[in-house]
Order: C-alpha cells, then structure tokens, then sequence
C-alpha cells in the first residue's frame, strides 16, 4: 500500500499522468479509509486533494504539459 501511494506521489510530483494520478490516489486514499483503523481524517484529505488534483490537471512546468501542452480555460 504505501508502495503504490509513493508511485502516485512521485508521479503527482513530476506532473507526469496528473488525471491518471489523481484519480488512482483519491481511490487509495478512499479504500485506505474503510480498511484501516484510526484517526482518518488525513486520508480524506489526501483523497480531497487527489480529486482536486485529478480535475484541475496539470500545471505549466509539469511533463504533461511538455508532452500534451497546456490548455488554457478562458471564462
């Protein structure tokens, strides 16, 4: 388990497959909820951030963005 949230986490951080991601650490970080016990709090954190991270994409200095290129929302 803190295998693949350590991938995700690296993978967050280069910015490289940040939907992808953000996605599978929201799922963890849910599925961390109901099977450990304790405090869990901090995963529904991570899991809010994940989903955050998952819908706002990547950022101007991330792979993804020098790979794909970078949309731009316009209001």
């Amino acid at each position: 388990m803190a295998v693949i949230e350590g991938v995700l986490a690296l993978l967050l951080c280069a910015g490289l497959w940040t939907p992808i991601a953000g996605s599978m650490l929201a799922g963890v970080a849910v599925w961390a909820v109901f099977s450990r016990t304790g405090d869990p709090w901090a995963l529904i954190l991570l899991a809010a951030v994940g989903v955050a991270l998952a819908m706002l994409g990547p950022v101007a200095w991330s792979i993804d963005a020098l790979l794909f290129g970078r949309r731009r929302m316009i209001l």
